[in-house]
């Protein structure tokens, strides 16, 4: 009998981790998106694939291929409507639909929220959060296919920026993680033909011997180079 229940657990582990790789791979190919921006169709996939592998999780009556095979269906589906969506806009405007004007040139269209069910409060609360609460100060807002809505502050209100002053900046760039966690990113170092032995050094002047105490450390396009040490190299300071 207890040699039967280890059996069934076992059976029940290697399912669950086996469907688990399964359905990351399966979000992976999808590609990196948030839930909230999921298309149409790739939110159905979502849903359908974790039911499909929750099922033979839970029964191990059933065989496994029965739950592998409709998860590699709805992959191959989703790859292909993927790719007929990039070549053709007819099939992109069909599945993943088009954008919608909510407000156009400051006016609010009306008959565009009823068409969508979309009411004002809810407008109110996409406004907010996109720092732009005034619709007195809205150009245009734009319910995406995604269900996010993009607002355009009118030109009046949208904050000044360097060009608007015409003054020159320089190029910033991103920086460059060197440290993480007392590991050194080799493959960053050498990418900007920096070495292992240049950031000791470097670190040696804050007074830093041992790289592992470094809990991040980052370099900017500027030559500046960023360091935080850990909890326990910080108390013994």
């Amino acid at each position: 009998m207890i040699v039967g229940d280890c059996y069934i657990m076992f059976i029940i582990f290697f399912r669950t981790t086996f469907l688990y790789i399964l359905v990351i791979i399966a979000l992976r190919i999808m590609g990196k998106r948030q839930i909230g921006e999921l298309q149409p169709s790739e939110l159905v996939v979502t849903i359908m694939i974790s039911e499909l592998a929750s099922i033979p999780m839970q029964e191990t009556g059933i065989p496994l291929i029965h739950g592998i095979l409709p998860i590699v269906t709805l992959i191959i589906l989703e790859i292909v409507f993927s790719f007929l969506t990039l070549k053709s806009e007819k099939m992109r405007q069909a599945i993943s639909g088009t954008p919608s004007i909510l407000i156009h040139n400051g006016k609010i269209e009306e008959k565009e929220m009823e068409k969508l069910r979309f009411n004002m409060d809810d407008l109110m609360e996409e406004l907010r959060a996109n720092n732009c609460p005034n619709i007195a100060d809205v150009e245009f807002a734009i319910l995406e296919t995604s269900g996010q809505l993009s607002v355009i502050p009118k030109s009046q209100k949208r904050p000044v920026v360097a060009e608007d002053l015409n003054i020159d900046t320089k190029y910033e760039g991103l920086p460059l993680a060197l440290i993480a966690d007392g590991k050194v990113k080799t493959n960053n170092l050498s990418h900007i033909n920096l070495s292992t032995e240049w950031l000791k050094t470097e670190l040696g002047k804050f007074g830093i011997q041992n790289v592992k105490d470094v809990f991040f450390a980052s370099l900017d396009t500027q030559g500046n180079l960023f360091y935080q040490l850990k909890n326990k190299a910080q108390s013994k300071k």
